[in-house]
């Protein structure tokens, strides 16, 4: 695991595809660099990139409250079977169905419905495109099921529609920015794809 940045309030590190970042990753943080470890955000199992971890509670709590306030950037990049148009701002309404661990996109809102934003730029075209999001609002499975609702769904979700034979779906958490200690930080890392 790489660690992009450490100091005595957190710890900023690549989270690789496979390990848990609630539990797995914090538990591996711990054992390499002691203390304690909060979870702030999280990342599907199946996806990696760049997350930031609080190592005291104080630092929690003010990181905490950072992304409730919406000061917390949060950039992917993903890779789409199809070509969507070259930029969008899309906000759709999406219900999570818990039995099924499953996200779709409602036309109205009622219980258990939330609003889901996200902006992209696309920075490739074809078979596949490539795509740089920034998301505003963070639901579970967002950007797969606004991209797959509009029939562009990321290479290897086979979840949310992908008919391919790449085993995960080709997301990655590829920019942090945050206010911290008194001015505005990033720290960015781009896949290897």
């Amino acid at each position: 695991m790489e660690i992009l940045y450490c100091d005595n309030d957190i710890i900023v590190c690549i989270k690789p595809v496979g390990l848990d970042s609630e539990h797995g990753l914090p538990d591996l943080l711990k054992e390499e660099q002691g203390g304690e470890i909060y979870t702030l955000h999280r990342l599907d199992l199946n996806v990696g990139g760049v997350m930031v971890y609080a190592r005291n509670k104080q630092t929690a709590a003010e990181l905490s409250t950072c992304i409730q306030n919406g000061e917390m950037i949060k950039e992917y990049m993903a890779v789409v079977h199809g070509t969507p148009p070259e930029e969008g701002d899309w906000e759709d309404l999406l219900y999570k169905d818990l039995r099924k661990n499953k996200v779709f996109t409602v036309d109205r809102m009622r219980r258990g419905v939330k609003r889901a934003r996200l902006e992209y730029k696309r920075l490739t075209k074809g078979k596949t495109s490539l795509v740089r999001i920034r998301l505003h609002t963070g639901r579970s499975h967002q950007i797969r099921v606004q991209f797959a609702s509009r029939k562009f769904p990321l290479v290897g979700d086979h979840k949310y529609g992908a008919r391919d034979t790449c085993e995960a779906p080709m997301l990655y958490s590829c920019k942090l920015t945050f206010p911290y200690k008194g001015e505005e930080v990033s720290f960015e890392n781009i896949p290897e794809w």
